[in-house]
């Protein structure tokens, strides 16, 4: 998975007045109103991509765009109301422009750009902009991994980090400003998760400052930094961290332990929002770029759930194991030689796995991303409540390698026997491999590099995990039933997701249909019913997106038959980025089509 922090939920800067001098409306309009059509969208992007880093500096640290990373976004109403008033005439802006004189990628860029616009405009009927902290992420947590991701290069960078920290009041007040507004309109997350916040805070409000993560980032400036300026550098970070960041968040957690929390809902469905039922569908449709409903979604679970279980019997079967489902489960869950006892030894086995990967795929793979990758531990302050790992992207701009993150607490719901397909999906070549060749791309906008297509993203990701065969992997029956065990939990999403929010499903409910299918620690599945429970939606996107991803391999090796080159198909398929499903399958399709011509003239 993609951590949350990367859907970016902050809105403006602090150091921008609550309306900038000069209007993102009237330069859209100015920039379209010259060139022929093509340069007129070009200028569009170009408008757009500058006012999305500078009204977004968070986003602008992710995609190692210079020049803002000394600020925090503007949380103000005011702010968030401009901006949902701006989406509206940037998309009149881009309509405008007169899409049938465009040609080849830059209907694709111009189609793309409108449906990001309109998932905006639409998204803002809702109340999303008053959730900005729960037991995922937030302020309390957000501040230092934005740190984290900072450049450490030079003195400047570092008096960058130091200036975001002098600002976490205004932060603070701005946040606390929504969540109070959030409470008003009934719109919180849920009380039951909410509880787990106050030992996050905790973990950041540290007796020593040099155990905080909000300290950490200061302790990995680049060594061209000299001694005297690092330990200048590194006073002045403790001193802001305890006049300014210490005071804001102390007053952040006395408000949610004493106000929020016991004001938050108590019922776990989306469907109990205002809006809500309305509210699931567009995010079941922005998820899975489907217009699928939730029923449909929860029907196609079910029989993905029934097909693996015939695929995990077999595999049971082959290893001879004498007993029940039930003891084999448990037999997996509780035998030692399936767990490391360290925590080190666990990174070092995930690094083995990504190092054995490494070289086996230019079999598959015809582009190789430049970008470098690493393993690290989730940091312990968010391990508690976080997944087995998630994947940190990079940034070639910046210097900043990605990062598959692996969470090494509560080893005894570890297992090796799963470390191969998580390394496959979040590493390579899942989304360590796709993020970083749509980052190096050079013949689109800026903003298809990082567009996040959920069902593509993460789509890609299981699909990853079905090549692990081909690379070299699964060669133990164990952990081959891994794979197929890391594809039943994401069957199991399609099922549960759509029953908590739209067929009335309780959390145990929810609990028990996991434990009744698949092998995983108690704590991990109450963690990943609760991520379903506090993230509507957003769990589908897998199994529709890798469903689609074999669908068409299928369909390519079927019709093209001996011509099927699957480095080819490979590379068709992550050379525009990240793409809506709908979109994916209009250019695999033409690009089938164009083999077959290509094979005929050839025979001819």
């Amino acid at each position: 998975m993609i951590p949350i922090l990367i859907s970016l939920v902050f809105a403006s800067s602090f150091s921008s007045a609550a309306k900038p001098a000069t209007s993102i409306c009237t330069t859209l309009n100015q920039v379209v109103a010259k060139g022929n059509p093509s340069q007129k969208l070009k200028n569009f992007f170009a408008a757009s991509w500058k006012y999305e880093n500078t009204e977004f500096p968070e986003a602008a640290t992710y995609h190692g765009y210079p020049g803002q990373n000394d600020r925090w976004s503007d949380l103000s109403l005011a702010t968030i109301q401009r901006h949902h008033t701006e989406n509206v005439c940037e998309l009149k802006a881009l309509n405008k422009i007169p899409r049938k004189a465009l040609k080849g990628e830059d209907v694709v860029n111009f189609d793309l750009a409108k449906k990001e616009l309109e998932n905006e405009i639409e998204g803002a009927k809702f109340d999303g902009d008053y959730l900005v902290l729960d037991h995922l992420g937030g302020m309390h947590t957000n501040v230092s991994s934005t740190l984290d991701d900072m450049p450490k290069a030079n003195k400047h960078d570092i008096e960058d980090m130091i200036s975001r920290l002098d600002k976490v009041p205004e932060l603070e007040a701005q946040t606390e400003i929504l969540l109070r507004e959030g409470l008003k309109r009934k719109v919180t997350p849920v009380k039951m998760h909410l509880s787990r916040v106050p030992a996050q805070f905790d973990r950041v409000l540290t007796d020593k400052i040099e155990d905080s993560p909000l300290y950490e980032p200061f302790t990995k400036m680049s060594a061209s930094i000299s001694k005297e300026d690092q330990a200048d550098l590194q006073k002045r970070a403790k001193e802001v961290i305890q006049t300014r960041a210490y005071p804001a968040l102390g007053k952040l957690r006395e408000f949610v332990v004493t106000t929020y929390i016991p004001g938050a809902r108590e019922t776990i469905s989306i469907a109990d929002l205002p809006n809500g039922k309305e509210w699931y569908a567009f995010n079941v449709k922005m998820h899975t770029t489907t217009n699928m409903t939730p029923a449909e979604i929860h029907e196609l679970g079910l029989k993905e759930v029934e097909r693996i279980t015939k695929e995990m019997a077999d595999l049971r079967a082959q290893v001879k194991f004498k007993g029940s489902v039930e003891e084999f489960h448990k037999f997996l869950m509780k035998d030692k030689q399936f767990y490391y006892t360290n925590p080190e030894d666990l990174l070092a086995g995930y690094r083995d796995i990504a190092k054995r990967i490494d070289p086996e795929l230019p079999r598959l793979f015809k582009t190789l991303p430049r970008l470098t990758y690493g393993v690290k531990e989730i940091p312990r302050a968010q391990a508690a409540d976080a997944p087995g790992a998630y994947y940190q992207p990079g940034a070639v701009a910046t210097g900043r390698p990605g990062y598959f993150t692996a969470n090494t607490t509560d080893l005894p719901g570890r297992p090796k026997w799963g470390m191969e397909a998580l390394t496959l999906h979040e590493a390579v070549p899942g989304h360590h491999f796709q993020i970083a060749i749509a980052g190096e791309l050079t013949d689109v906008p800026e903003f298809r590099k990082h567009q996040m297509f959920t069902a593509f993203v993460e789509g890609w990701g299981l699909y990853a995990e079905s090549l692990g065969t081909d690379l070299g992997l699964f060669k133990d029956p164990y952990s081959h039933y891994g794979q197929l065990s890391y594809e039943m939990w994401r069957a199991i999403r399609l099922v549960v997701d759509t029953g908590i929010h739209s067929m009335g499903w309780s959390r145990q409910q929810a609990i028990d249909y996991f434990g009744d299918h698949m092998p995983k620690a108690q704590k991990e599945v109450e963690n990943e019913v609760d991520r379903y429970i506090n993230w509507p939606g957003q769990a589908l996107a897998y199994k529709v997106g890798q469903l689609k991803f074999l669908e068409l391999k299928k369909r390519a090796k079927t019709e093209l038959g001996d011509a099927f080159d699957i480095r080819e198909f490979h590379d068709q398929l992550l050379k525009h980025g990240g793409l809506p499903l709908d979109v994916l399958e209009k250019n695999i399709t033409q690009w089938i089509d164009s083999q077959k011509k290509a094979t005929q003239s050839k025979k001819t």
